[in-house]
């Protein structure tokens, strides 16, 4: 993963969701609500390729912890263009543990926003959750100075 400043890297990850939210819409006309999270995984990605949207699931992320720095395997769903993670559920109801789970992986990863869709619910629109990692946008990068 590319090291870049904070305010570069919140720039990239925002102009992402627009995109893939549309992927998102495209997979869920197409597919509807009701199957596991794994097929909509899957159909994202093949979505992405067509979009030529850069994109990897299921990373390998090296953690450190008072000096020790191992290799974890996270089962993340999709990590666009190594700035924008987006979590994916076919669950009832999204619980405050999926949102925990996002942003973990957002911090672990320094990924500022992140993206949680629901491909249960019978308008995908009222299953998006949009996410920051605090102190990560421009406006948080600009108070800071």
């Amino acid at each position: 993963m590319k090291e870049e400043n904070t305010n570069t890297k919140y720039q990239r990850a925002n102009a992402w969701p627009k995109i893939v939210i549309g992927a998102a819409l495209e997979v869920h006309k197409l597919k509807g609500a009701g199957l596991i999270e794994r097929i909509y995984e899957r159909c994202m990605l093949r979505e992405f390729e067509l979009r030529k949207i850069p994109a990897l699931s299921q990373l390998d992320v090296q953690i450190e912890y008072k000096g020790l720095v191992f290799s974890e395997p996270l089962t993340l769903d999709l990590y666009v263009d190594d700035c924008l993670l987006v979590e994916l559920k076919a669950v009832q109801t999204i619980l405050p543990i999926h949102k925990a789970q996002l942003l973990s992986y957002m911090k672990l990863l320094a990924a500022p926003i992140g993206l949680l869709i629901n491909f249960h619910e019978l308008s995908l629109k009222d299953g998006i959750h949009r996410m920051m990692l605090p102190g990560s946008s421009v406006e948080s990068h600009l108070q800071s100075q």
